[in-house]
């Protein structure tokens, strides 16, 4: 008994690990260039004297969904959009370099160019910092040009280039913030293959249909289990009050 026990309580427990996962990728259905987190169980075996038969749930993060996001058109110069793979390299709050593809870009009162959660966006030299200007444009390439103040319409100059990176997906890493990384922790080289496509925001890759299934699904395993561990208590309660008729 047992051994059931103890596939059904961690089963439970482990239902609402994946139920959280699956919460916080419906939570980010919206969020610009989310990438869903991946949620999958396995059994595993009980380590100590006299535990070898047991076995339990465990539910576990084995990476993340790395396709791509619907494409919406905004019009908006500043919005730019990853066409194809890569990433858009911007700096952490400790300074680290990681990866995004929300490229929902803004100019901060300092004249930094930052993304929609006020992370410094990297140029060719560190954070993309620019001077006073009535106009920009970011290029295919990522080459930032402006017009600066009381220059003629047709006066363009390239102040810095965003950095842009193609690192293989099996050598990335989702972080708690959202944010991607390399899993050796070294930064990644430019790639100039690497495009963007101006006036236009990556959605979200969650499938809320899916998502939703999922999660009602969960519900049902969630149910199933504590209803395993009441039955095997009613059959705890009745083994002893047989041995007590004994």
């Amino acid at each position: 008994m047992d051994k059931a026990l103890y596939i059904s309580m961690t089963g439970a427990s482990q239902t609402m690990r994946a139920q959280a996962i699956h919460a916080h990728n419906m939570a980010n259905a919206s969020t610009n260039g989310f990438r869903a987190d991946l949620a999958q169980a396995r059994s595993m075996q009980v380590y100590g004297e006299g535990m070898p038969s047991r076995v339990y749930s465990m539910t576990e993060n084995p990476g993340t969904d790395f396709s791509k996001g619907p494409l919406q058109q905004t019009g908006n110069s500043l919005d730019v959009a990853v066409s194809g793979e890569g990433w858009i390299a911007v700096q952490t709050a400790d300074g680290s370099e990681a990866y995004t593809r929300a490229g929902d870009l803004k100019i901060s009162v300092f004249g930094e160019l930052m993304t929609g959660n006020g992370l410094p966006v990297l140029g060719n030299g560190g954070p993309i910092v620019l001077p006073p200007h009535e106009s920009i444009e970011i290029g295919e390439d990522g080459t930032v040009s402006l017009r600066e103040l009381g220059q003629a319409a047709d006066v363009l100059a390239a102040v810095d280039r965003v950095k842009l990176v193609n690192v293989d997906q099996a050598d990335m890493i989702k972080g708690s913030d959202g944010l991607l990384r390399r899993r050796d922790g070294f930064d990644a080289l430019p790639d100039g293959s690497v495009q963007l496509v101006s006036g236009y925001l990556e959605g979200s890759n969650v499938n809320m249909v899916d998502s939703m299934v999922e999660m009602i699904n969960l519900t049902r395993n969630y149910e199933m289990n504590v209803k395993l561990i009441q039955t095997l208590q009613q059959n705890s309660e009745t083994s002893a009050r047989l041995l007590q008729i004994q």
